[in-house]
């Protein structure tokens, strides 16, 4: 499939501004649902990518720290209109997160609890599982393309269910296929074969940021405490969580475990990037101000890595044995993906009715292309209405 002809830079910048502010205001569910969301809306609808180029994205996003959705965000823009596309792209994807996220915490300072949302995502959890299922099948269909793929891809989704941490997952897969190409290579009588490290790109700047950190609480230490989280923090949620408590309520006692824990619960059942967290905290910390340095500290990286990386990612396809490696990370991100959807599965999918609203929600996306928009926005409905029945 090929993708149509780029419009001209001002229109594509508006076309990424409105796709992006929608995505970010109704893309619940995580950086695995957020890149189906992307998916249907990029590669299905839009054709800007192909999968296979979209694929691509996604591995280079997994080597690199920082949320995944949020960098696959801006790679988008820069693929879409350049520079300023990378700019628009983040931001829009952004914004709408940050604003609902201040207002929740606006609330919860003001009166002390965070409002129930229950119903609503109870209704959105199985649509979201069923949009995840549907971009997988895709993602699986342009990543297995030998056999030697569909094994490592294999082995890397039953390491993630055991629990080994993505990086690892996604270094040993890429080591696989460089071996794999190395001795093809050998048989041929060419040269060995190199681990290019170019997408290793953190190690510019976190130590900087690390080392900048003060034990003060203010607007300056805030902001370089979550740009250090920024720069240096790979994986889910959990990790997140993990990483804001060993410095936030242990070392600093900036917050207390229940401050911490509401701060994450805020990232996990708002729309757009998780890492909105720092928004929140940054707001109970510091105010508005508080909450716009953290949530320009913790995704700043991001567009930093990004900008980096983007330039290198065609010289590596074009390259054998950097394509390998390509094609390794990719069929393990996928494995990760599939590993977090199952996990996401058992805790959306827990009776007959959100089982039959997943299974309507597919057929809705197979059958008839329903825009996974309006599953999300009918999904929030329903839940929310099943919630006031008596």
């Amino acid at each position: 499939m090929t993708p149509p002809a780029p419009p001209s830079r001002g229109r594509a910048l508006a076309e990424l501004a409105g796709l992006f502010l929608r995505l970010g205001a109704t893309a619940f569910g995580g950086p695995v649902a957020h890149i189906a969301l992307i998916e249907d809306e990029v590669v299905r609808r839009r054709r800007w990518l192909t999968r296979e180029e979209l694929l691509d994205l996604i591995g280079a996003v997994n080597l690199i720290p920082g949320p995944n959705s949020t960098e696959l965000a801006i790679h988008i823009g820069h693929r879409r209109a350049g520079w300023p596309g990378l700019i628009v792209a983040g931001a829009c994807f952004i914004a709408p997160a940050m604003g609902i996220v201040t207002l929740l915490a606006w609330a919860y300072v003001r009166y002390g609890a965070l409002p129930a949302m229950s119903g609503l995502l109870w209704g959105i959890k199985p649509a979201i599982i069923a949009i995840v299922a549907q971009a997988l099948w895709g993602f699986a269909r342009a990543a297995i393309k030998s056999v030697p793929l569909a094994l490592v891809g294999g082995a890397a989704l039953l390491a993630s269910l055991l629990g080994v941490a993505e990086l690892p997952i996604l270094l040993g897969a890429s080591l696989l296929m460089l071996l794999g190409r190395g001795v093809k290579e050998a048989r041929d009588g060419k040269a060995p074969v190199v681990l290019p490290l170019a997408l290793s790109l953190q190690t510019a700047v976190a130590p900087a940021a690390a080392s900048l950190v003060s034990t003060a609480v203010g607007l300056t230490p805030l902001f370089l405490f979550f740009l250090k989280v920024g720069s240096l923090l790979f994986g889910s949620g959990y990790v997140l969580l993990a990483f804001l408590r060993a410095d936030l309520v242990v070392r600093w006692h900036w917050l207390t475990e229940t401050q911490l824990l509401d701060a994450v619960a805020v990232g996990q059942f708002t729309p757009g990037p998780v890492f909105t967290t720092a928004t929140f905290i940054g707001y109970v910390l510091g105010g508005v101000a508080g909450a716009l340095v953290a949530t320009v500290g913790i995704f700043l990286p991001a567009f930093v890595f990004v900008a980096l990386s983007a330039p290198l990612l065609p010289r590596l396809r074009r390259s054998r044995r950097a394509a390998a490696v390509l094609d390794g990370i990719n069929v393990a991100s996928l494995a990760l993906m599939v590993s977090v959807t199952f996990l996401l599965g058992r805790s959306a999918i827990t009776s007959w009715a959100t089982l039959g609203m997943a299974l309507g929600s597919l057929l809705l996306l197979v059958r008839f292309r329903l825009n996974s928009a309006w599953l999300v926005l009918g999904g929030g409905v329903l839940g929310a209405l099943a919630h006031r029945a008596p």
